[in-house]
């Protein structure tokens, strides 16, 4: 644009959707407030600016995103997957402002609107997808990715209501229900379109292929539709933003009309409520038998969900699965995402035809696994008899993962039956269960703690077995020591 007086002069206007300077963030509040938000400057409640900051500063956000993973496909990165069951990941306005290194800019402009910054701050509900530790180091990791500029995705739950809201009456705490989303969280985008479905119970049926070869049909009883929510995860001062990938549960006919006219109101929702129950809460008591079930379904629905995703991004590219395992890293937060070991064998046996070496070599090579316990009887362990009627196909697997696995161990320790006890993937006693921790391991080509110190008490104490398997540990041959390393590297580092 050249002025009247001086035609030579061009003057530079800034995008209001992506513009920094103090002027354009308050144009760029003003029009988010009457037409993202819907309402007068007089009329508007504390939280309808929130909101209309928010959009503001997200705005900032989708730019620098949407540029992040077009860059990703053009140079056909590999992508770090973080699977977790949390990800507390704190309120996000205050933290992107300083991300975006606005937070000056947007305080004046706040000010010169007649705001105060901090008052819209405390606005914000903080998301309470996690309990801790383990939720919260999720979060710091997908942090630092964005900050070191490694391409990442987080993969989780998309909880309706997360970790409880605590009052204090008269001098007690009194827990109440955590409803994050009742005023909407602004930072994040649906992606209606990338829906998946997930499969539940049923029985498994064994069949030839045209090749002759064995395969087995999993003929589930329900499904359940998983939607994924994306919020940009922005690094420090940098132009990077990765994204968690939240999944919503729900039914894929949620209303039954011919129930509902027969006068089966309950029923005619009855899929629905059961359905949206999986992503409902974050870690429902799991005391009684429905609670294991729920808590079992909804470790494997968000790692379905995600490892679909990511079998169809890595084909749209037009990759062969056969070198899934160089496009992607999938790290395994705690026990909670383990079955993703299973599931993936069952999707590439299958879904795609793949024999068993070749799907071992792929999911090995996949995941990695972060032990956060040192604990024996703090690991995970799912009864037999539940896995077997939730996920009959993925029991079947784990059972051939152990045999095959146990064979190793024989030929590496023959006669040592105490060890092959000890290293069972099924754990025998009153009640069989399957042991998660050890799935793991087998299923994974790397094994941390979260400390340098815990990792080496894991290799000396819990995860012993394993660590004695290892190769460099062994007076074995060259031969037997890369037949056993598919099994054992994982516990050296």
């Amino acid at each position: 644009m050249q002025t009247q007086e001086n035609p030579q002069v061009e003057i530079q206007v800034e995008d209001d959707r992506t513009g920094l300077s103090v002027e354009t963030l308050k144009r760029a509040f003003a029009d988010n407030l009457f037409y993202v938000v819907g309402r007068f400057p007089d009329a508007a409640s504390p939280n309808d600016l929130y909101m209309a900051l928010a959009y503001t500063v997200r705005d900032r956000l989708l730019q620098r995103w949407l540029s992040t993973i077009q860059l990703y496909r053009q140079q056909d990165v590999k992508v770090v997957c973080y699977l977790s069951a949390e990800f507390l990941i704190g309120p996000q306005l205050a933290n992107n402002l300083i991300n975006l290194d606005i937070y000056d800019q947007v305080r004046q402009a706040m000010e010169e609107s007649g705001l105060n910054l901090n008052d819209l701050i405390e606005q914000e509900e903080e998301p309470g997808l996690g309990n801790g530790g383990l939720g919260r180091l999720a979060a710091c990791y997908l942090d630092s990715l964005a900050t070191l500029e490694v391409p990442a995705i987080g993969y989780g739950i998309r909880y309706e209501f997360g970790i409880f809201d605590q009052e204090i009456e008269n001098g007690w705490q009194r827990e109440i229900t955590d409803r994050w989303l009742r005023n909407g969280f602004p930072w994040e985008i649906p992606r209606l379109d990338r829906a998946v479905q997930v499969q539940f119970g049923g029985y498994t049926q064994a069949y030839r292929d045209k090749q002759g070869r064995h395969r087995v049909r999993w003929v589930e009883s329900y499904t359940v539709q998983g939607t994924p929510y994306d919020t940009p995860i922005l690094g420090f001062k940098k132009n990077t933003a990765n994204t968690l990938r939240l999944w919503k549960a729900e039914a894929g006919e949620s209303f039954d009309f011919q129930k509902f006219n027969e006068g089966d109101y309950y029923g005619a929702v009855e899929e629905k409520t059961a359905s949206e129950n999986i992503s409902k809460v974050l870690y429902p008591n799991d005391e009684p038998i429905q609670g294991k079930r729920l808590r079992l379904q909804q470790q494997f629905f968000f790692v379905s969900c995600s490892l679909q995703d990511m079998i169809r991004t890595h084909l749209h590219e037009g990759d062969s699965l056969s070198n899934f395992h160089e496009k992607f890293a999938a790290q395994l937060n705690d026990t909670h995402p383990t079955i993703a070991i299973a599931e993936l064998m069952r999707l590439l046996l299958d879904e795609h035809g793949f024999d068993w070496d070749q799907a071992w070599h792929i999911t090995q090579n996949t995941f990695a696994y972060t032990n956060h316990t040192l604990l024996p009887e703090a690991l995970e362990r799912w009864s037999v008899q539940l896995f077997g009627d939730l996920l009959p196909r993925h029991l079947e697997i784990i059972y051939e993962i152990n045999s095959r696995f146990l064979q190793q161990v024989r030929d590496r320790f023959p006669g040592d039956g105490d060890r092959i006890a000890r290293m069972s993937l099924i754990e025998e006693g009153r009640e069989k269960s399957v042991r998660m921790a050890y799935l793991a391991c087998v299923g994974s080509h790397a094994v941390n703690g979260v400390a340098e110190l815990h990792s080496q008490l894991l290799k000396d104490m819990t995860l012993r077995d394993f660590a004695k398997c290892s190769p460099k540990n062994s007076s074995t041959s060259r031969t037997e020591s890369r037949r056993a390393d598919g099994w054992c590297r994982a516990i050296r580092a």
